[in-house]
């Protein structure tokens, strides 16, 4: 699930305004794009879980979406930015029914402080609603012998993060056990997984963002060491991945635009909140985040 970063080049250029019938049709998009997406993240949730389940699933997962656009979309306002509604991606397919959603923004940003709040915003207000519900839903997750579980069942696989929550309130698993997720904490996997997806520092995802606002003209060797590292991992452990690298590199190129003024500091506080980030980033980040169980030979 790709949670596209909050800002994009515009696609006319400034002094061109809009027509006004894709404007229109953008104002229905935004909210039929998220009761498609209700209906995706249901059905799929259904399918685990039962009718009841699937609905507990979709609006959880929503909610944790939602709440990390709206962070975006809020701070992009303060700023003065043009920003969209957010646009929500809908997909009637396992195992989450989302690729998540994804705001437009207009015009070029301000400087690299607003670029900083813009972007961080999105993930800390995901995370408000993210990290509460999976500690809830692991709660009410049960343990279960993985010898009770189908072949081919889908394993998500825990980060850092999650690992702790688990054994926090389970304590330490047995051998050859797991635990049967609550759909309110597969939600909340979802949302820390969508969350450490988008802290990634390459281009244009958050990270890249924090990265830029951080480090400057410096975020461009970031970028390409983090994609070269991540291209090795998926190489050698992880193929998946590599689909996913491809598409970021078509996106954004690992590159960042400009700000509008780039000699604004970004300041001690910012500079301390953005190592927070990326230290988020490692505990929240699952290196193998879906599997299947393998049949008992």
């Amino acid at each position: 699930m790709v949670d596209a970063p909050p800002h994009s080049p515009p696609s006319l250029p400034e002094s061109a305004p809009a027509p006004h019938p894709p404007a229109r049709r953008r104002l229905w998009l935004p909210p039929t794009l998220f009761v498609l997406t209700l209906m995706t993240t249901s059905a799929v949730g259904a399918l685990e879980y039962g009718l009841a389940g699937g609905m507990l699933y979709s609006a959880s997962l929503v909610l944790i979406l939602l709440c990390h656009e709206m962070g975006h979309y809020l701070t992009a306002r303060h700023y003065r930015v043009p920003a969209s509604l957010p646009y929500f991606i809908p997909v009637p397919l396992p195992p989450f029914g989302t690729f998540g959603a994804v705001i437009k923004m207009g015009g070029r940003i301000p400087d690299r402080k607003a670029l900083f709040d813009i972007a961080v915003m999105g993930p800390a207000m995901g995370l408000v609603l993210a990290l509460p519900l999976a500690v809830l839903g692991i709660a009410g997750s049960t343990v279960a012998s993985l010898d009770s579980m189908p072949p081919g069942e889908t394993l998500l696989g825990p980060s850092i993060l999650f690992a702790f929550l688990i054994e926090w309130i389970h304590g330490p698993l047995a051998a050859g056990s797991g635990l049967q997720l609550h759909p309110v904490a597969t939600a909340g996997w979802a949302g820390l997984f969508v969350t450490a997806l988008n802290l990634l520092p390459m281009g244009q995802l958050d990270g890249g963002h924090i990265v830029y606002a951080l480090f400057h003209r410096r975020s461009s060797l970031i970028y390409h060491l983090v994609f070269f590292a991540f291209t090795l991992f998926a190489i050698l452990v992880q193929p998946p991945w590599l689909l996913f690298l491809v598409l970021v590199y078509i996106l954004t190129r690992l590159r960042h635009p400009p700000t509008m003024d780039e000699h604004v500091p970004i300041g001690p506080r910012r500079f301390a909140l953005g190592l927070l980030a990326i230290l988020f980033l490692i505990l929240s980040f699952p290196p193998i985040p879906i599997s299947m169980l393998a049949p008992v030979p």
